[in-house]
């Protein structure tokens, strides 16, 4: 495993409290946590001072411990926060979000994963505003196909899921993960709501091959994935997963060729420092592009 510093590629600046400050005094007011804050995201300054935020609702805290993720675990039982979803509406509203991203923790503890939640945040925004996009980044619900369904008719424009890494990583880095659970459930969405754009996103860095990630591509794109992100893995931590190797930009590119030219992605967003809802506005683009 890899010792070496950060490559100049992924040396990103400290974000400046003036240019984000608007932006998390906002979340502070109305008590929400986002992705970017909770995972330690390196565009946090560059979402922020443009004034997006990805929405981490049912948390902070995590069921599962994966060991690469630095948002906290607890696996303890917990009510849900029935104001949070007015919350969040509240908030798309003020700042203006044109494109809106809705995550999760894992929630094992809830009998629907926390469906119910996401689709309450979906009215929510909805009725507040009604000309922003919504997209889900959901976790695999365990496999249960009607949490899945319950979330899929409040009507999200673009579902996502991430696969994570390839399938030999699943043991080491998701351990309570299931690579095919998690391919099946991206498939049923997009057959049985044709109208969703479904996505999913990979970590590189821990471990894999480029081969193995060109076949996890292929096997995306198998289940019918229309968008992908790819984009390096960077440990949180001492107590987390080591960075196996600093996959180099040319090698991003690549991947993006290959996913776009030769698979058939509608898009996949691939750079060192790319994340699962980094840029993700640039969706409706593609809506307007490929309309359903």
């Amino acid at each position: 495993m890899t010792s070496a510093l950060k490559p100049e590629w992924l040396r990103v600046k400290a974000p400046q409290r003036e240019r984000i400050g608007a932006v998390a005094d906002l979340l502070l007011d109305l008590k929400l946590n986002t992705v970017c804050q909770e995972a330690s995201c390196p565009n946090i300054g560059e979402c922020f001072a443009g004034g997006t935020a990805t929405f981490l609702i049912m948390g902070p805290g995590c069921t599962r411990a994966c060991p690469y993720c630095d948002i906290d675990f607890d696996k303890s039982v917990r009510a849900l926060d029935p104001t949070e979803p007015e919350r969040l509406g509240v908030a798309v509203a003020r700042l203006g979000l044109k494109h809106v991203v809705i995550t999760s923790v894992n929630r094992d503890d809830l009998p629907d994963g926390g469906a119910s939640q996401f689709v309450a945040c979906i009215e929510q925004v909805k009725q507040r505003s009604p000309l922003t996009t919504i997209e889900l980044l959901i976790p695999d619900f365990c496999g249960n196909w009607e949490a899945l369904a319950t979330v899929m008719a409040g009507a999200p424009h673009v579902l996502n899921h991430n696969i994570e890494t390839v399938p030999r990583m699943y043991r080491l880095a998701r351990p309570q993960g299931i690579y095919e659970r998690s391919l099946e459930l991206l498939k049923r969405v997009r057959n049985d709501w044709p109208r969703a754009y479904s996505k999913s996103g990979l970590m590189v860095g821990l471990g894999e091959s480029d081969e193995e990630v060109i076949s996890t591509l292929r096997d995306l794109r198998d289940h019918r994935v229309d968008i992908v992100t790819i984009g390096q893995y960077l440990s949180p931590g001492p107590k987390h997963l080591a960075v196996d190797r600093f996959v180099t930009p040319e090698q991003f590119d690549t991947y993006r060729r290959i996913g776009e030219e030769e698979l058939g992605f509608l898009q996949v967003v691939s750079t060192p420092l790319t994340r699962s809802s980094y840029h993700a506005g640039e969706v409706q683009r593609l809506m307007q592009q490929h309309a359903r």
